[in-house]
């Protein structure tokens, strides 16, 4: 491995960077044709690097740029998995958002971040090893997925057409930490009724405004019941993210001094692996019961949402002894001469990843760790450019590593 620890310090850093910004400028909204055809132009990439590569097929017309590196046998394979849909753009952007711009700090654009830095860092990695005449002995499969913003119906696709290694690295964005555990996401519906009177008798009323304000900070502070450990619990979290009061589930507005006598608050909830959501309606449920005791004559409802169109993304996990996390620990620490953060870190640990579908639903063991978090999904989104390189470096050594270098 002592040649391969040179190679990786000598990347070809301006290649590196090139390719990024080739990704970066196309624009690629999720579920518009600009994601196709970045997935078309990732196949072309790879079957020019000489990976076997082809588009997979996923709902609605939408693919995937799936490439694989074939070893010569007798090694354990590899997955590397991230998407290439972006956010829209938000107003405040001081740069072009598809320019691709590179300055001495910093590589900018919308999605570099999320995610397109981890997957150009996989990519580099392969093709730095091919281009210097290295074999492994495991296969390093490279799946560049869509619809991880429509709750990972890309990767889902992927894995209902077979696509299965022995550990998998989802390249999300983690600022180069190693996490080992996030939350399952899921979207409530309370709804509040209470007792409307003129503000003139409003002592007779059940205002379910009111009602609503005192629940919220105490679903704020929420975590559930079922959580097995401290650190599942770490990544529990309710949050109210849209109210509206009103008369009636019409919510009449015209009449201002009338006490509101319904309110409707939707949130969204994370909890950790081995949680359910029925356990998380029954916490809510002994919430709403004391809110209820406390404003005599109101009635509360909750409801879990199944969003049309968007699968469940589920919890994911691995343990910090895993072997794919451990080889991932010492890549790093090759590369930064320091030990990497590694477990339950927040805030990547309250997203939702593609890495849930590949732990739930294919079985496979792996960890989450890539380039960029801080900057994230934000005006002038933009990626440090030494943890990018060394994202870079940082996977050809655990390619090495896991599928025995030759």
């Amino acid at each position: 491995m002592k040649d391969v620890h040179g190679l990786a310090q000598n990347i070809d850093e301006k290649a590196c960077l090139d390719t990024l910004a080739e990704m970066v400028q196309h624009k690629s909204y999720s579920e518009t044709e600009g994601e196709r055809t970045l997935a078309l132009r990732m196949v072309e990439i790879m079957s020019e690097m000489g990976l076997e590569a082809y588009l997979q097929p996923v709902e609605s017309d939408r693919v995937n740029a799936i490439g694989i590196w074939r070893g010569t046998g007798g090694g354990k394979s590899l997955l590397f998995n991230g998407h290439l849909d972006t956010n829209p753009v938000s107003e405040g952007w001081t740069v072009d958002p598809w320019g691709g711009l590179v300055d001495d700090k910093f590589i900018y654009g919308i999605g570099v971040s999320n995610m397109k830095a981890g997957d150009a860092a996989s990519l580099c990695a392969v093709r730095t090893l091919i281009q210097n005449g290295k074999r492994l002995k495991g296969d390093i499969i490279l799946t560049y997925v869509v619809g991880e913003l429509q709750g990972g119906v890309g990767t889902y696709a992927a894995i209902q057409a077979g696509i299965r290694a022995d550990y998998f690295i989802n390249s999300e964005p983690t600022d180069l930490q190693a996490l080992t555990m996030h939350a399952d996401a899921f979207v409530f519906t309370i709804e509040l009724t209470g007792i409307t009177r003129h503000m003139s008798k409003r002592e007779e009323a059940v205002d379910a405004i009111r009602a609503a304000c005192d629940l919220i900070p105490q679903l704020t502070d929420m975590t559930f019941s079922d959580a097995p450990s401290h650190e599942h619990r770490s990544i529990n979290r309710v949050h109210i993210g849209t109210i509206r009061g009103a008369l009636g589930q019409s919510f009449e507005e015209w009449r201002p001094p009338q006490v509101a006598d319904f309110a409707r608050l939707t949130g969204s909830g994370r909890i950790g692996p081995g949680q359910s959501k029925a356990n998380a309606l029954k916490d809510f449920r002994r919430v709403l019961n004391e809110l209820e005791t406390n404003w005599p004559g109101l009635e509360a409802h909750v409801r879990i949402e199944e969003r049309e169109g968007h699968s469940s993304m589920p919890a994911f996990e691995v343990s910090r002894g895993a072997r794919i996390v451990t080889a991932l620990n010492a890549a790093y620490e090759a590369v930064r001469g320091e030990p990497q953060t590694t477990g339950v870190i927040t805030p990547p640990g309250f997203y939702g990843t593609d890495a849930g579908h590949l732990y739930a639903h294919a079985g496979m063991e792996g960890v989450v760790c890539g380039p960029g978090g801080r900057y994230n999904t934000m005006p002038d989104e933009r990626v440090d450019i030494p943890d990018y390189l060394d994202m870079v470096r940082i996977y050809l050594l655990i390619m090495c590593d896991i599928c025995e270098v030759l």
